[in-house]
């Protein structure tokens, strides 16, 4: 690779300012910081990860500090608080995506931009530039990779592009120039990491591995403004990231159109908490439930139809995804996550506890089979379509979602925002937390709201 592509990215984190953002693109980042919010505070409470989590923390001593973790009324050291924060906004996995990535973006760089931008001063101005600037970084990168090839060399791109991603976020919170940048990403090629080994049965490390880019994206800012010096060339180098962590990456993708082509406004918020492969596919079986008047009694058999790289994620093997044994084995299983939605009408949070053991759910589980669909597979990258057919009454009624609920072009209305947040934030907040939090948040760029809103967070129910 002949370009820098490290100092590039370096320059546009260092010159990027809160002026240079297009009015769209500042009201964007202040939905992706309510929506990660509401995931965070719920997860602080309602994840089965957390206590552990929370506990080795403490054991670490790194629970005492004046860092804030949304939805705890206590404090942490900045890194623990970029770590808790990544890891809870990623627990539930209803935090936002980007289809040609295939990423999730606000839970590593949000975090490490909080934790940064807490311990330097920073006001939401400065905040939502930093953040916007992790946004551009991590889904470039991710789209130089080839998001297919990085995953068939067991890599989560979340984790691996995003420490780079709350790297820049962070570093430019506290001070860097493109100089300090450049060796901060540097120090953070040693740690970019993350196993898919998670899917193989069900286990926690999808969502630490998220906290741990931020923690560690946080560390290597902190590290290089304090003189640490990182190799230069962290990403085309010949041992650099582009090089190592797929096979045939493409370095123009990663620094293209930078400043004119506004990736932030191609995140997705989602309306379900489960991998975003599904939803195209839950859409398409509610309306056609919905609009046929099909009971559930009724359904003989169900055929989903995806792009081959959400099989993979979500389907493959399939007798393993009909019989999902934990939370994160639901929340990859277009089976169960099917048979929920054709029995509940939709798919929440609050289902997993509900329907994971029941009977009904699972053995409509093995009506359901999944498998690879051509025009699913036409329009991927750009989205994630799904086609869902259902058998019933001796008749066949079928349905293609192209865009998926959530996506930039069929996007959750300010209402939907709010209510996801509420729905996700409301049993952990007060009332009158709950009401005022929303438009804090959308007004996060006057000076004061950002204090404001971490202490609000603070106060628990």
């Amino acid at each position: 690779m002949t370009l820098n592509i490290t100092r590039i990215l370096a320059e546009f984190a260092d010159d990027l300012s809160y002026d240079d953002l297009p009015e769209n693109v500042r009201d964007r980042t202040k939905t992706l910081i309510l929506d990660i919010t509401g995931n965070i505070i719920r997860a602080r409470h309602d994840a089965e990860s957390t206590p552990p989590l929370l506990r080795a923390i403490a054991r670490m001593g790194l629970g005492q500090g004046n860092s804030t973790v949304l939805g705890d009324g206590r404090t942490y050291s900045p890194v623990a608080s970029a770590m808790i924060n990544g890891t809870l906004a990623h627990s539930l996995d209803f935090d936002d995506t980007h289809a040609g990535g295939s990423i999730h973006s606000s839970a590593p760089i949000v975090p490490a931009a909080l934790a940064a931008a807490e311990l330097a001063g920073a006001e939401g101005d400065a905040l939502i530039a930093a953040i916007v600037a992790g946004y551009e970084i991590q889904i470039r990168l991710s789209l130089a990779l080839n998001p297919s090839d990085h995953y068939d060399r067991g890599f989560h791109p979340t984790a691996t592009c995003g420490i780079f991603a709350a790297t820049a976020a962070a570093g430019k919170l506290l001070g860097l120039d493109a100089n300090g940048l450049e060796s901060a990403f540097g120090i953070a090629l040693s740690q970019a990491a993350g196993s898919m080994q998670f899917l193989a049965d069900g286990s926690w490390t999808k969502r630490s591995h998220v906290g741990q880019a931020a923690q560690n994206g946080m560390m290597a800012a902190l590290l290089a403004s304090e003189g640490f010096v990182g190799p230069k060339q962290a990403l085309e180098g010949k041992w650099g990231f582009l090089h190592s962590h797929a096979p045939n990456a493409d370095g123009e993708k990663a620094v293209a159109d930078l400043k004119s082509r506004w990736m932030t406004m191609e995140l997705a918020l989602k309306p379900y908490p489960s991998c975003r492969y599904t939803h195209a596919a839950i859409d398409g079986l509610v309306e056609l439930m919905q609009s046929n008047n099909i009971s559930v009694d009724e359904i003989e058999k169900v055929a989903i139809g995806l792009p081959e790289t959400g099989l993979k994620i979500v389907a493959i093997p399939l007798s393993e995804k009909q019989e999902p044994g934990s939370i994160v084995d639901g929340q990859f299983s277009m089976p169960f996550c099917a048979a929920v939605a054709l029995r509940e009408g939709s798919l929440q949070w609050d289902h997993y506890k509900t329907q994971l053991d029941d009977a009904a759910t699972l053995a409509l589980c093995k009506k359901i089979d999944v498998g690879p669909d051509a025009d699913a597979e036409a329009a991927f990258p750009r989205f994630m379509s799904g086609k869902a057919t259902i058998y019933a009454r001796g008749e066949s009624f079928e349905k293609f979602v192209e865009i998926p609920l959530g996506e930039p072009e069929n996007f959750l209305t300010r209402d939907a925002q709010v209510e996801k947040f509420e729905s996700l934030a409301g049993p952990y907040m007060r009332t009158d937390a709950i009401s005022k939090a929303p438009g804090i948040v959308f007004a996060l760029d006057e000076p004061g709201k950002l204090s404001t809103f971490l202490a609000l967070a603070r106060e628990v129910a």
